[in-house]
């Protein structure tokens, strides 16, 4: 296409000619002007000025783009100090004044989180309270670990580098609770070291296999994962599913008060207090359950002051059927760390992820997966929640999350301190994470509208969000005659395990759309 000087179009002087004129992509298919006319740029040499003349109108070249890099809104937009601008950079010096208070919100949002997934499995294998506080301090102190591979990655190759919380995964515990039942908690272990050391060859031939995980599949995993979380936000809202007083108004009084707190501080607030929304929210909902007599402390009166994590606490046996059903798990398991570390790489750091960092990241949870075998407890997973947060505040100075890895280290290290994260009630973490989870969604929505939806793409996405979503709504869809009892373990449970191989599948299937040339 002509440029404007090709066209003869002449400008008044001290005009520039107009190179091009940008259109983005946003949520759910709307097409909107960003810039109406970009001077930034002349297509002629500098010093080169016309004026207006008949000659012709001029040209301009129209074409999509990526969305445009993060504005200093929001969060950034009352933050103009280089201690407190360093937050929004993966390195930079940020005091401790500064950076706790970040971090504590991270440990806030995933604590609970990290030790449900080793209550419910010991309750199944009908654990004794030692046997209970054994892989719940293992499951802390593994957490701490991974996060801090993320970090800082060992020998360059084992962590992603990503800004990123790890915690113990509720992906495994249907299968763990299914084997558990049946060939007890031993050929659980065993399973697991499989299963990790599965992972870690997954990631170091991820390269070869970058090809079935484009954007568009990408974003459809994301944004099923926020999906997925909305639910659980819900239920701990309402008072964690299984309490006594499941939905309970007094739940949802404290849940909704937590909520308002962090809406009103996170959308609000002026400089670095906005960044802490959820912590203030989380600090505040506390406060308000505690005065409502929902806040119990018995538990950290009996906590032990110190203790550490047991190696080989039970002896691993190795069957092949569980064997084989974790290897699965974990494949599912490490997608969405995949999509998670994508997620924050995009809504974080305003660009898509490198396979050096997918790699490395899956590297990391496999390794710790295997090792997490022999300590007895629970394999890691990237947190949404977490993430959600991330892409809220985009704070991503990985000093934050250090620091988020060592309360969690304490948390393991120090049994009263965890007794003191476990005993804040579930609607609080619900009341504070509900829109960090619509805010992952959403990002998966960013992520493969960035060129645009073509057809393909909108088939592509819509079906794997059906399937996904409507078996996972489905209870028993894949539980029927002829189907192997693994298929509903690891299927029928998780819509982000059936969407995933879904938009895999249609990746590779559908005939692919030629673009328009410019």
């Amino acid at each position: 296409m002509p440029s404007a000087a090709a066209s003869g179009c002449e400008l008044e002087a001290g005009a520039r000619p107009l190179k091009t004129v940008r259109f983005a992509w946003r949520a759910f298919g709307l097409w909107r002007l960003r810039a109406p006319l970009d001077f930034s740029r002349n297509l002629e040499a500098p010093g080169d000025v016309c004026s207006r003349g008949d000659q012709g109108a001029a040209q301009y070249i129209i074409q999509p783009i990526a969305l445009p890099p993060r504005e200093r809104s929001r969060s950034m937009a009352d933050v103009s100090t280089p201690e407190e601008d360093a937050l929004f950079t993966p390195r930079g010096h940020v005091s401790l004044v500064t950076a706790i208070p970040l971090a504590l919100q991270h440990v806030l949002a995933a604590f609970a989180a990290i030790v449900t997934p080793a209550i419910i499995v010991a309750s199944v294998c009908g654990f004794s309270a030692a046997e209970e506080a054994r892989i719940i301090q293992a499951a802390l102190v593994l957490s701490a670990v991974d996060t801090l591979l993320q970090q800082f990655p060992l020998f360059g190759r084992i962590g992603s580098g990503l800004p990123i919380v790890m915690g113990a995964s509720f992906t495994f515990v249907p299968a763990f609770q299914a084997i558990g039942v049946e060939m007890g908690f031993e050929a659980v272990l065993g399973a697991q070291l499989v299963g990790g050391l599965l992972v870690v060859v997954f990631g170091l031939a991820f390269r070869r296999l970058r090809f079935l995980f484009p954007p568009v599949v990408m974003g459809t995993v994301i944004f099923v994962i926020g999906l997925s979380l909305c639910p659980v936000a819900v239920k701990s809202m309402a008072g964690g599913q299984g309490s006594a007083g499941f939905g309970d108004l007094s739940n949802w009084i404290v849940a909704i008060a937590t909520f308002v707190v962090t809406f009103a501080v996170g959308n609000y607030a002026r400089g670095t207090l906005k960044l802490g929304g959820i912590l203030l929210g989380i600090l505040s909902g506390f406060v308000i359950a505690a005065l409502m007599g929902m806040v119990d402390l018995s538990g950290v009166g009996t906590a032990a002051w110190f203790a550490l994590p047991t190696i080989l606490p039970y002896k691993i046996v190795f069957d092949p059927a569980a064997c084989a059903m974790i290897g699965v798990v974990s494949i599912v398991n490490v997608v969405q760390v995949m999509g998670e570390l994508s997620a924050v790489s995009s809504a974080g750091l305003d660009r898509e992820a490198t396979d050096a960092e997918l790699s490395g990241g899956m590297v990391a949870t496999g390794a710790v997966g295997a090792v997490a075998a022999l300590f007895g407890t629970i394999p890691t997973v990237t947190y949404g929640q977490n993430v959600g947060i991330i892409a809220e505040n985009k704070v991503v100075n990985r000093v934050v999350f250090t620091i988020a890895a060592l309360v969690l280290l304490a948390g393991g290290l120090l049994p009263k301190f965890a007794a003191l994260l476990t005993s804040i009630p579930q609607p609080v973490i619900g009341g504070a994470t509900i829109g960090v989870f619509a805010t992952i969604g959403m990002n998966g929505v960013v992520m493969f509208a960035r060129e645009g939806l073509s057809g393909r793409d909108c088939t592509l996405m819509g079906l794997a969000v059906a399937f996904g979503v409507g078996i996972e709504q489905s209870v028993g869809a894949l539980a029927g005659a002829g189907f192997p009892a693994w298929v509903n373990t690891v299927f029928g449970t998780s819509s982000i395990a059936v969407a995933t191989v879904v938009a895999v599948i249609l990746n590779l299937v559908l005939p692919r759309e030629e673009k328009a040339s410019e």
